[in-house]
């Protein structure tokens, strides 16, 4: 029989009682244990979560969860939930620090999360992603319950839906979706974008740059507050990588560039700083949310320079 950490704190402190104590309790009313039976019994309280790999039994209330994908730490971050561990985007970024949180333990990168640190932190929920992480499942299950999304590639709102599930606060993750929407609408109202185009480039390296779809998380927010991503090869539904050579592709009449530092200018990559004329609006933009902070916290600050980015054109 498999004991709950609360359940096995519990077992070892009946042993540890000396007889006479024992005894004493024993001669006691039962409120006590009625008591004791009633915390144990909320502790070993699951719910059923549907997901990708079938069904999980997850704790009524998660309290050391590992993610190991951005949109569940950005959205258990939003929900009040601060996990315990985190797969991050590369072992030199960290958790990113938009977020505001400390005490969240990488493990591992988001490819390749480390089970062994995983297990250290003796989780009761993990939250993986099928595609990114299918060969672990099994390995995953065996340290907490797991709950898998199907893929990262997936709408951003519907997998904050599950996440929420997960963590017992769906309907507080609704309520998050609903406030973005209603600032995109409210950012589409205050400024006539109709007719404009933009699009998000982020450098790769030398060789390539990526530019993210009208499906992509950035992508679905610039076309959120009304403007237009013009249409690409999207290969996955997501982004389409141009050679420097190909860069004149990627105009439109707003160009976003993802960076680690917004005020430095060098880090505009030269095929597009050295065609000025084809690009005339080319604003830096924060990779940590614009591309890694899938959720609503990041939403929310990439909707913040959206909206500080349009006011400036009026």
């Amino acid at each position: 029989m498999r004991h709950t950490p609360a359940r096995r704190s519990l077992l070892l402190a009946a042993l540890a009682l000396p007889p006479a104590l024992t005894l004493g309790a024993c001669s006691s009313t039962s409120s006590g244990a009625d008591e004791q039976a009633g915390a144990a019994g909320e502790d070993a309280a699951t719910r059923s979560v549907d997901h990708a790999r079938g069904t999980a039994e997850v704790p009524q209330s998660p309290q050391r969860v590992v993610v190991l994908e951005p949109v569940e730490l950005d959205t258990a971050v939003a929900l009040g939930t601060i996990p315990v561990g985190a797969a991050v985007a590369s072992n030199v970024a960290g958790v990113p620090t938009y977020l505001g949180v400390d005490g969240v333990e990488p493990v591992g990168t988001v490819p390749e999360p480390d089970l062994e640190a995983i297990a250290a932190l003796a989780p009761d929920l993990i939250l993986g992603t099928d595609s990114r992480h299918s060969d672990l499942f099994a390995q995953l299950e065996a340290i907490a319950p797991t709950v898998f999304m199907q893929t990262q590639a997936d709408p951003w709102q519907e997998n904050v839906l599950l996440i929420g599930e997960a963590l017992g606060a769906k309907d507080a993750a609704q309520e998050l979706l609903d406030e973005f929407d209603q600032r995109c609408a409210e950012i589409g109202e205050r400024f006539d974008v109709s007719g404009r185009t933009a699009n998000m480039i982020r450098p790769r390296d030398e060789t390539t740059l990526s530019l993210y779809g009208p499906t992509s998380f950035a992508g679905g927010a610039l076309e959120a507050v009304g403007l237009t991503v013009p249409e690409q090869d999207w290969a996955d539904g997501l982004q389409a990588d141009l050679s420097p050579e190909n860069i004149l592709e990627a105009r439109a009449d707003y160009v976003f560039v993802t960076t680690v530092d917004v005020d430095d200018e060098s880090t505009i990559p030269p095929a597009i700083s050295d065609n000025r004329d084809a690009f005339p609006s080319v604003t830096l933009v924060d990779t940590s949310y614009w591309v890694s902070g899938v959720g609503p916290k990041g939403g929310a600050l990439v909707l913040d320079d959206i909206e500080q980015f349009l006011d400036a054109q009026q």
